[in-house]
């Protein structure tokens, strides 16, 4: 099983630990994996922006770049909703639309591969004890329909996954809207803190997510933690303590 590992530009920037921790999840799975050199943005950020060519570009790019992978893994829901939701229609030619489509069915965010694709919702019982909120993004929840499988790799490796009102809920980030609507942006991500149970820490399969939630919690001061979902999971597998877990 080859799996090829596309980062994205945030695991670039701000989630190395977490790319590194899903290469470790991958081959603990029994995955060869394969870091292609060549791959940069999805595009995701010029599409959202208006500018059409460019994403176009980026993607035509990134279909070489995966072309060899039997499966192509993120651990972002939002790019993985890129390539599985926005390609197919963004391909004017029919060969390319060939391609995205191709490229579409073998990709997943990482949960997602590793329960719908391996067949496993348990990585080890590192987690026992430690009281969990989860924040589902709106590309992995509502394009690709990921709900259920991050919430049963945690409580597989004994994680007490704690009910919250708001999980649901748009955080606010959305790329360039948070800076485009400040003040709307703000008043989401207030709700969804406001309405946070206690627990140990907040985890997430999306950057951008965690950015916006840890960023506005510590300007509250709010002191709560936050940590990518493929790095829990592989404190999970080895059985490290995630007390002080951070973005």
């Amino acid at each position: 099983m080859k799996v090829a590992l596309f980062a994205t530009c945030l695991g670039d920037q701000f989630f190395a630990d977490a790319c590194a921790d899903s290469v470790r999840l991958l081959r603990h799975v029994g995955a060869e994996v394969s870091f292609p050199e060549g791959q940069t943005c999805c595009g995701q950020p010029a599409y959202n922006s208006g500018h059409r060519s460019e994403a176009v570009r980026l993607m035509e790019h990134t279909v070489d770049v995966f072309s060899g992978a039997d499966y192509v893994v993120l651990p972002s829901g939002s790019c993985a909703g890129m390539l599985r939701t926005v390609y197919p229609g963004l391909a004017t030619l029919d060969s390319l639309r060939v391609a995205t489509e191709a490229l579409a069915a073998r990709t997943y965010e990482l949960s997602q591969f590793l329960v719908e694709v391996v067949g496993v919702d348990q990585l080890g019982d590192g987690l026992k004890g430690c009281r969990i909120a989860y924040h589902h993004g709106c590309h992995a929840l509502r394009e690709l329909g990921v709900m259920s499988e991050p919430l049963s790799l945690l409580r597989g490796a004994g994680a007490d996954v704690v009910s919250w009102t708001a999980d649901r809920e748009c955080c606010g980030f959305g790329g360039t809207f948070s800076t485009k609507l400040p003040e709307v942006s703000g008043a989401m991500v207030d709700h969804k803190l406001d309405t946070l149970p206690a627990v140990d820490l907040v985890t997430s399969s999306d950057g951008g997510c965690l950015l916006q939630l840890s960023g506005r919690a510590e300007r509250r001061g709010l002191g709560v933690r936050f940590q990518h979902l493929a790095t829990l999971l592989w404190q999970g597998v080895t059985g490290e303590a995630v007390n002080g877990a951070s973005v």
